[in-house]
């Protein structure tokens, strides 16, 4: 067997192969062009491209490449082989088919429970596919070893495993009889084998070539053996090691670069002496460095035997501190590359998070790069639209759910999808925003119910027939109740194909546009249409006909489990080009490659980025898989999870190899947590620190660290100064916007003066604003219940009457079990505090007034114009000499005395103030003698009492209530300066704990700039 021969790594691989096939005139006294056999698709594009750059624009009749290591049926058929076999299942009815023997044999330990989720057999069901499809490459009968393959002493739960797997041993090949039909792979092996012998009785006269295989089947090593023996047969083996010594290549481990080319040696009956090497003499220097550095644990010896530096030209590293500084760095090397003219470049990664962002990063340079992993199907637009509309009806409308779905692009509802997206805006504001309305089409159309009755009036919008406006929510909500109607209306669980044609509904429904619902009669209509459009959605379409067709024999689903399951069958599908040629135009740099570790082989650039280099990215982590243990897997024959490695391995070692700089890229944390470097760095940082080398650094990080930099000359933010004119300025406060007033004056500014309210978040949950408020309400109904004689079961109505107030709150169980002890807890604090309490006030005469939530207002003359201020006390208890208590709820913390005393809680002083000077309704004026906060929240200690501003302070409470007065007339005149500004946060100890205009106020920006001494 002569016709074996290896290209070193260093060669241009393809653009050799390319040059030898044409010097040797393969068409010249043949039948035929000849036939070249390649790994894979990819491989074989980039051979015809490489067969273009040799020819330089001459003619020149080329040979068939075919890509034999993917199940491509059209491509195994052009070799010529003409044999019967069974025809292959379809991918969609095998994993069904599998899903419902899976459902069947329920075993906890394989992660199967009664519930007979789809969604969690669909993925398991893969795993089984997954598991025949390598034994069938690697040619072990799993009927006949698997039942030795754990010995009786062992686990139970590998006991249970192997009877689980009695799918595959006996079920599966059972139904693939009865049916007719065979796996893709084992007829793909099967015709491999059928080719191999076929042309090992005729050879043909045309030349055959094998070229790339670095790993492989048994099957294709079947074929690549008769092919090495043809008459015009040649198998070329990218970069065989041939320097490695005898002892070393003998004992190579699994995990090594070369182990994969040694299993082809080894199965074509050859040893290393045997190849022809096509040396095209260029340095080795580099190939000699790597071999040393990735030499196996018996091997490491040699290190210290020549200490002389190594060729490390044109090889750097990029430590990152993380993915984002990763993919921006990484976009600036690719763009520094396409500036100088012909030069070519390229990332390899099998980090596809990493390969999405440096493709987003290039588009700020403009550069749309070709990324060859294309896009996953379920992240299409429609697939993501399908997605979102069974999350939608899961979760009963939800506000979130509900506006995933209107606001997508694709949402019309008999619209356009402005229309759509301006109705869902206007619906969001008046019924979505705050608490969630009760699920379903009957929560909104109650909510928009309760919203009217507040109004006292309809709110229509604009008409149906009003072209670029926001329908009325209620004929809009007609419109969501329509088309959500047959996902919506279901009951229980129902065949997966219905529940499938149900959501296909629903979705065409909800893209219907005006003009499709509107063509004339005369013409072919089909609402919903653009949904599958282009490549990704006919790619859909046909997945989606696939799964109606083959899913009816799996039991009924519910339609919770819907999403779930459109995602786990879509998982591993990918569309290839549909970012560089949506919409047919042509987008990709022609000079800038985003490439799968798998492309990219055979492939060779001026400068390529080898990315994710971290354990567990690349190379990947070892998993033997869900179903066999590493000894199981020895025992049935399969390759261990280790020959993976050594795959990765031989890519990385290659793609170094053939490009002329390479730069090493990794991330110090990644997804929040610590990266480890790829081990194969660890070793060439160990290998050239022994001879006193290190790789350099590559400048990219330091562009980075400048990308997003100001221009020189940029100053740093500095806090907003408005000086609104004082007309503008606000005329009357509450008592606690004075508090805000003091400590945030931007505040006040950004609400009274610019009017801006927030919104309120989607699906607002309880906060402890609405604890408070309960506690308030039950406070309010027992002191006004009971204002003279303090009952003796206190305690009892005080507790019935928080529970009355939790259950009008309307909260969710989980919470009500939450507040519930806690209210319990305040009521009995509260029933013995007050009988203390008054049993007190009544030694000195009987009570003159005791007033609950009651409400002020005062009038104070300022120099610019009148000032109102407004407040409502929790309490007021008049004592039989004449003078006040004024007391205060506080479910959070309550100020601290030393804030009373220095002025900056005035709440409780102010309420004083007011009612001194009679401002209180129907409360008499009088002087307040006490300031008190009763700090009630359930815990631990369920209430206290805490009188302000204390008696530390040096000042009592009549004394900052007679100042109060004045120091706000002092404070309002300051405001009416018109050069007075309302600052944002002006006190660095007196910061608020809540504000909704921070991010208005751009607060951080400037306090940051200050912090760094920028803003000084």
């Amino acid at each position: 067997m002569s016709g074996v021969v290896t290209i070193a790594g260093t060669e241009p691989f393809l653009d050799r192969v390319a040059q030898e096939w044409l010097k040797r005139d393969p068409a010249a006294g043949t039948d035929g062009p000849g036939l070249i056999l390649v790994p894979s698709r990819r491989a074989g594009r980039a051979l015809m491209e490489a067969f273009l750059r040799v020819l330089d624009t001459q003619a020149a009749l080329l040979p068939r490449i075919v890509a034999i290591n993917d199940v491509d049926e059209d491509a195994l058929a052009s070799i010529g082989i003409d044999v019967v076999l069974p025809p292959a299942v379809e991918p969609q009815r095998r994993l069904a088919v599998l899903s419902m023997l899976i459902l069947q044999t329920p075993l906890v330990s394989v992660g199967v429970d009664s519930t007979k989720g789809i969604d969690r057999a669909w993925p398991l069901a893969k795993a089984l596919a997954d598991l025949m499809d390598e034994a069938e490459r690697s040619g072990v009968d799993l009927a006949e070893r698997l039942p030795d393959a754990v010995e009786e002493r062992f686990s139970d739960h590998w006991q249970q495993t192997l009877k689980f797997l009695e799918i595959v041993t006996a079920v599966w090949p059972k139904w693939l009889e009865e049916e007719g039909l065979s796996n893709p792979v084992a007829r793909q092996i099967a015709r491999l084998k059928a080719q191999a012998q076929a042309w090992a009785e005729k050879p043909p006269l045309t030349p055959v070539w094998g070229v790339g295989f670095a790993d492989g089947s048994a099957a294709v090593s079947d074929v690549l053996a008769v092919v090495a023996r043809l008459p015009a047969g040649l198998v070329i083996l990218p970069g065989v090691d041939l320097g490695m010594t005898d002892e070393i290549w003998a004992d190579l481990p699994p995990s090594h670069p070369q182990a994969g080319l040694k299993e082809i040696l080894t199965d074509l009956g050859l040893s290393r002496k045997e190849l022809t090497d096509w040396d095209g003499g260029r340095d080795r220097g580099r190939e000699l460095m790597l071999r040393e550095v990735l030499l196996p644990e018996h091997g490491i010896e040699h290190w210290g035997q020549d200490s002389r530096p190594r060729d490390i030209d044109g090889l750097s590293i990029l430590p990152a501190q993380d993915q984002q500084q990763e993919a921006q760095a990484i976009a600036l090397i690719l763009r520094d590359v396409v500036s100088e003219a012909g030069k070519t470049c390229a990332l390899v990664t099998p980090d596809r998070a990493l390969a999405q962002r440096v493709g987003t990063e290039l588009l700020r340079f403009g550069i749309h790069a070709d990324d060859s992993a294309g896009e996953s199907l379920s992240q299409t637009p429609a697939a993501v639209f399908l997605r979102l509309i069974a999350t939608a009806a899961e979760a009963r409308l939800s506000p979130v759910a509900l506006l995933s779905v209107l606001k997508h692009p694709l949402a019309a509802l008999g619209r356009t999808p402005g229309d759509c997206h301006a109705s869902a805006r206007r619906l969001e504001r008046l019924l979505l925003r705050g608490p969630a309305p009760a699920p379903g089409i009957a929560g909104l159309k109650a909510a928009l119910h309760e919203y009217t009755q507040k109004k006292h009036a309809p709110d229509h919008g604009a008409s149906a027939d009003a072209p670029d406006e926001p329908e009325g929510p209620a004929a809009f909500i007609a419109r969501i109740e329509q088309a959500f109607d047959p996902l919506l209306s279901i009951e229980g669980a129902i065949p997966l194909p219905e529940l499938l044609e149900r959501l296909i509904h629903t979705a065409e429904a909800l893209a219907a546009t005006a003009e499709e619902l509107d063509a004339p009669e005369d013409e072919p209509r089909h609402p919903g249409a653009r949904l599958w459009l282009g490549e990704d959605g006919e790619a859909l379409s046909r997945h989606l006909a696939a799964l109606i067709v083959n899913t009816g024999i799996l039991p009924p689903q519910r339609l919770t489990h819907l999403d779930s399951f459109l995602n786990t069958s879509m998982a591993g599908q990918m569309l290839t080009g549909l970012r560089a040629h949506r919409g047919g135009v042509e987008l990709a740099h022609p000079r800038v490659s985003i490439l799968g570790v798998l492309e990219a082989r055979l492939l060779a650039f001026d400068v390529v980025v080898l990315g994710g280099l971290n354990e567990g990215v690349w190379p990947p982590a070892t998993d033997p898989g869900p179903w066999l243990s590493r000894p199981m897997r020895v025992r049935v024959g399969l390759p261990s999870p280790e020959r993976q490695t050594g795959v990765s391995a031989h890519d990385f070692v290659s793609t170094i190899l053939a490009s002329k700089e390479a730069v090493f890229a990794s991330s110090a944390r990644r997804e929040g947590a610590p990266g480890v470097p790829a081990r194969w760095m660890v070793r060439m940082d160990a290998f050239l620190g022994g001879r006193s080398q290190s790789l350099p650094l590559h400048p990219a990080l330091d562009w980075q660290r400048c990308l997003d930099q100001p221009l020189a000359g940029a100053e740093a933010v500095a806090p907003p100064e408005p000086r609104p004119p004082v007309a503008l300025r606000p005329r009357g406060l509450s008592i606690t916007e004075i508090e805000t007033w003091m400590h945030d004056p931007y505040a006040i500014y950004a609400k009274h003066v610019l009017k801006l309210r927030a919104l309120k978040p989607l699906e607002e949950g309880a906060e402890h604003a609405d604890f408070g408020m309960i506690v308030h309400d039950a406070m309010e109904r027992v002191l006004s219940d009971f204002p003279e004689r303090w009952p003796a079961n206190a305690s009892a109505i005080l507790r019935r009457v928080f529970a009355e107030e939790l259950a009008k709150a309307n909260m969710r169980p989980a919470l009500v079990n939450w507040w519930g002890p806690r209210l319990a807890r305040i009521a009995d604090w509260v029933a013995e505090k007050e009988a203390a309490y008054r049993l007190d006030m009544e030694e000195s005469g009987p009570a003159q007034g005791r007033f609950v939530e009651v409400t002020a207002s005062f009038r104070l003359q300022a120099a610019f114009a009148p000032f109102e201020l407004r407040g409502r006390a929790d309490r007021i208890d008049i004592g039989a000499d004449g003078l006040a208590t004024v007391f205060d709820y506080k479910t959070g913390q309550p100020p601290s005395g030393k804030n009373v005393a220095e002025g900056w809680s005035v709440q409780l002083v102010l309420e004083g103030a007011l009612l001194a000077k009679g401002a209180f309704k129907d409360v008499p004026a009088v002087e307040t003698k006490k300031l008190l906060y009763w700090h009630l929240t359930g815990g631990d200690d369920p209430g206290k009492e805490s009188e302000v501003p204390g008696s530390r302070s040096g000042t009592d409470a009549p004394t900052l209530i007679g100042e109060a007065m004045e120091k706000l007339r002092t404070l309002v005149d300051e405001y009416d300066n018109p050069d007075q500004p309302y600052r944002s946060q002006p006190w660095a100890g007196h910061v608020p704990r809540y504000t909704d205009y921070a991010q208005l106020a751009r607060v951080d920006e400037w306090r940051a700039a200050y912090a760094e001494g920028e803003g000084e």
